[in-house]
């Protein structure tokens, strides 16, 4: 029971997760949101609207009123002042709402002619105004009318209230139907909206229908026509992202097949040079079977190693590192551990310092960078020549070259050299044909620029530029 009423509670928290989540019921509640909102406002409007027009017309009622009952006032021949309520007078307020009518006239000098001495009289003449009179909410109005026979500006003073009644009633009338019919187009241009949404989101829905039915080997570009021109850009970076995964893809086949061919031939090798050393008897031949087995051994361990700092320098594969390193530093310690190398085949390996240079970045790459660049000048370096290693900061550049005087690389095939796999034709160092592909993918993973040109001497330059650090 305990369990069943748990996974009922899981299913409405994750459905009311998915609801939070959706595009459609994200903009239908800010669409009914915005509805309720103008209902509310049109309420307050309707109110105000209905009760100007009832306080009108009971205004102009009380002033019709005021006139009947004045134009009653007459003066005798005695001079006196006398007035007759016309019935008329009052039977126009009964609007079957049970409303009460107070009225009262007064002469030029105060006497009281007729009606209630103690009905309050409103401030402004020709004017409504609510006010309380024996418990009652009334509305008053009052007129000063000049009578014939009382000489000069001589006036009387009618004052006539009625309860709110009738207006109420006419003020409630007014307002329901203006609410209705505002409520009526509210809720058309409610529904005419949620319409336009699901017209709206019928092509997300189309796309999110087409990348479902792709099988997972289909990655051509999607046609931009099938959304609206603001949700075009989503499938442009859609098919941006579709082409750099298909390249990486081809990328990683010919990376498989190029390190499978390459490594075939060596350990094709070192099983035959195993062989032959397990056959030999004469000690000296083999000797010689065991060193070339070495040497292919280390050829194959440094090519695997290649490959595996290749991989890792690709983008994607690991996380990426925000190392603060001292370029000159690192360069430092990968001269002293390959000066040996450089003194075994006699070449001259040098460090131009220019002082701490310190950059943003994976510092295990970055001495994969130096270590590729270096060994590559000293294997195309003939014995009695130099190798110049030359680190320096510049406006916000770090800059670390390396010149070297072997036979250099044509221009025309600079660009290709970074290709993996790719050696210059006509040499015949040792070598995988992976050191610089190996130098470009860290340099543009760092950010920077690798470029190549023709050395002083007329060996090969490459200068690497990256961004400085903190």
């Amino acid at each position: 029971m305990f369990s069943s009423s748990g996974s009922l509670a899981r299913r409405l928290r994750g459905g009311i997760a998915r609801l939070r989540r959706s595009l459609r019921v994200q903009l239908v509640s800010w669409v009914v949101l915005t509805l309720a909102g103008a209902i509310c406002v049109n309420l307050y409007l309707s109110f105000r609207s209905a009760t100007a027009a009832a306080q009108l017309v009971a205004d102009r009622t009380l002033l019709a009123s005021a006139r009947v009952i004045a134009e009653a006032v007459h003066v005798d021949h005695s001079g006196s002042v006398e007035v007759e309520i016309p019935p008329a007078a009052l039977e126009m307020f009964d609007t079957g709402f049970g409303d009460q009518v107070f009225y009262r006239v007064t002469t030029p000098w105060g006497n009281l002619l007729s009606g209630y001495p103690d009905l309050p009289t409103p401030l402004v003449a020709l004017k409504g105004e609510d006010l309380t009179f024996r418990d009652h909410g009334i509305r008053a109005l009052m007129l000063d009318h000049p009578v014939v026979g009382l000489g000069g500006d001589g006036t009387i003073a009618v004052t006539v209230g009625v309860t709110h009644g009738s207006q109420y009633a006419i003020r409630r009338q007014l307002w329901l139907s203006g609410f209705a019919n505002q409520l009526a187009l509210v809720l058309l241009a409610g529904l005419v909206t949620i319409i336009g949404l699901q017209r709206g989101l019928s092509p997300i829905l189309r796309l999110r229908d087409a990348v479902r039915q792709r099988g997972r080997d289909r990655l051509d570009p999607f046609p931009t026509s099938m959304v609206q021109t603001e949700l075009q850009p989503l499938v442009h970076a859609l098919n941006d992202h579709m082409e750099s995964v298909q390249n990486q893809m081809a990328a990683q086949r010919r990376f498989v097949a190029n390190a499978a061919h390459q490594l075939r031939t060596p350990l094709a090798l070192i099983a035959t040079q195993a062989a032959v050393a397990a056959r030999e008897v004469d000690i000296r031949q083999r000797d010689e079977a065991l060193q070339a087995l070495q040497k292919s051994t280390r050829q194959v361990t440094r090519l695997a190693g290649q490959l595996l700092a290749l991989s890792r320098a690709e983008p994607g594969n690991l996380r990426p590192r925000l190392d603060n390193t001292d370029l000159a530093s690192l360069t430092r310690s990968v001269l002293e551990n390959i000066a040996e190398e450089a003194l075994k085949r006699g070449i001259d390996l040098g460090f131009d310092n220019g002082g701490p240079v310190n950059v943003t970045g994976d510092a295990t790459m970055l001495g994969e960078l130096v270590v590729n660049l270096v060994d590559n000048a000293l294997r195309y370096t003939p014995p009695g020549g130099s190798v110049t290693v030359a680190v320096k900061s510049l406006q916000n550049t770090a800059i670390l070259m390396v010149e070297d005087t072997g036979p250099g690389i044509p221009e025309g095939e600079r660009a290709q050299v970074f290709e993996r796999f790719y050696r210059v034709m006509g040499t015949q160092t040792e070598g995988s044909g992976l050191g610089l592909a190996i130098v470009r993918e860290v340099v543009d993973s760092a950010g920077g620029t690798i470029e190549l040109s023709d050395g002083k001497a007329g060996g090969l330059l490459v200068r690497v530029a990256l961004p400085l650090g903190q």
